[in-house]
């Protein structure tokens, strides 16, 4: 594998070069460069990715503000990255670039939202930098054509990251007992027996499918209904107070799972 140079995107000439990138990964308009070079320069960290000084990949983010905790936190707004150059590690390796320079302009938090059902992005987002989710959005951004979210509800959950603290990262074990979602032999989402009203304090497991994208070109149908029964399980998860805290792979079966637990602390 080449050489990757991670560097700040700064100038007007890097703002236009991240859109052509843009439009390639989501097939829409890109972000004007004005609004884009605005944010960088007031606080914002742009950061892109270069293979012989061709940019492959980004990662964009801009101030945010909590009124409750009256603290600023970084936004991490978008990541993209050529399809020819995914699946080697480029999106980790952006992300604690970003965490790294966060930490020096004096940021603890960083926050973003992902659609749940993308099991790539849950395994970076949360078992390998250790970010936690414990909010539901439905249809968070509305009606978007591009290539990944067109005819499908934009639901994300947030996720926050505490860059103050040291990441362990750990593969949890399975427990078939306390799965409460599962894809069944057709593919279907099915609820378990352990999917209750009331759920007894522990850890939770909810399988997604290995490849969402996939699937949703293949049986729209499908996808939709994962869509709406995800939701159904994460709300009722969130609102009993649990957190995603972690993301169990088995690749040799093809399952991802989604692993809940109370105050960010697995049993």
């Amino acid at each position: 594998m080449k050489d990757i140079e991670i560097r700040l995107l700064t100038s007007i000439d890097d703002m236009n070069i991240m859109q052509q990138v843009e439009e390639t990964v989501w097939s829409m308009p890109p972000i004007p460069v004005h609004q884009t070079y605005t944010a960088n320069h007031n606080g914002g960290i742009y950061l892109g990715a270069f293979i012989d000084k061709e940019l492959i990949g980004f990662l964009n983010s801009f101030p945010g503000y909590d009124p409750k905790t009256k603290k600023a936190y970084l936004c991490s707004h978008m990541m993209g990255i050529l399809p020819e150059h995914r699946h080697r590690g480029l999106g980790r390796i952006l992300k604690l670039k970003q965490a790294k320079i966060a930490k020096e302009m004096g940021y603890e938090m960083i926050t973003w939202t992902f659609d749940p059902l993308e099991s790539r992005n849950a395994y970076l987002n949360i078992h390998k930098l250790g970010a936690t989710g414990a909010i539901y959005l439905q249809d968070h951004y509305g009606s978007l054509n591009d290539s990944l979210n067109q005819g499908l509800p934009t639901d994300r959950i947030i996720i926050k990251w505490d860059i103050t603290k040291e990441h362990q990262v750990h593969k949890p074990e399975l427990d078939e007992n306390k799965v409460l979602l599962r894809q069944a032999a057709n593919q279907e989402p099915v609820l378990t027996e352990a999917y209750q009203d009331d759920l007894a304090p522990g850890v939770w497991f909810v399988e997604i499918p290995e490849d969402f994208q996939t699937m949703k070109k293949d049986n729209f149908e499908l996808a939709k209904n994962w869509r709406y029964q995800v939701r159904e399980v994460f709300e009722k998860l969130f609102a009993l107070g649990y957190q995603a805290t972690n993301i169990l792979r088995i690749p040799e079966k093809n399952q991802s799972y989604y692993v809940f637990s109370l105050n960010n602390e697995e049993e």
